[in-house]
């Protein structure tokens, strides 16, 4: 994303802090990903710049159990966590081997979980998807009025999540990656790299067949 930071796609802020943090997304006053927590001041100050404090936070929404992706959640004390049924064991008791905190050098913290995720559900205006594969528990939200994924770790705008960590599985997530095909998009903001902006499905589709 070459140095951007704060960025606005169909009307939701993308924020991206470092290379190891995921990409944190938020609309109204709820937050997709809260990346791994070590960059809290920075992600203050650009709240901050939007006039938003970390309060106001009312809904953080994971994509999947990785410390990457969940370890800022404390950070928004007000704020309700939803995950997927299948990941919110390894949020709610700090599991080490399944949060992968280590291998970012990190510290898995519990934390409550208010809302378990399941197929079909209606979150904050996205449709729930269960795409297992990166983690069992994954999941890609669609807002289906403007046509935008949230695909988490399973598909990227260059490539697919990986499936050698705990609990990764390749034949689930071929699976997966074949259903998000079959959901009508044009934008893609993935949970980690450049978003795309226009005509998604189709160069995911030139991607994919590369």
């Amino acid at each position: 994303m070459a140095g951007e930071t704060l960025r606005e796609i169909g009307g939701v802020k993308m924020i991206h802090l470092s290379g190891l943090d995921s990409n944190i997304y938020l609309f109204g006053k709820t937050v997709i990903d809260t990346g791994t927590g070590f960059n809290f001041v920075r992600l203050m100050d650009i709240l901050k710049q939007l006039k938003i404090g970390m309060n106001d936070i009312e809904l953080v929404v994971n994509t999947h159990c990785h410390f990457d992706h969940t370890g800022g959640d404390g950070y928004f004390p007000k704020a309700k966590i939803a995950i997927h049924e299948a990941d919110a064991d390894a949020v709610e008791k700090a599991d080490e081997k399944m949060v992968n905190a280590g291998f970012f050098d990190g510290k898995a913290r519990p934390k409550k979980i208010s809302q378990k995720l399941k197929e079909g559900d209606i979150i904050s205006g996205l449709k729930v998807f269960h795409t297992p594969g990166h983690t069992p528990g994954s999941i890609c939200l669609l807002d289906e009025k403007k046509k935008i994924l949230f695909s988490g770790d399973t598909i990227f705008s260059d490539g697919v999540g990986r499936t050698d960590r705990p609990g990764g599985n390749e034949e689930h997530l071929e699976e997966s990656i074949n259903r998000i095909m079959e959901l009508d998009f044009d934008i893609l903001l993935p949970g980690h790299g450049e978003p795309i902006i226009k005509n998604a499905k189709r160069e995911l589709d030139k991607m994919l067949s590369e």
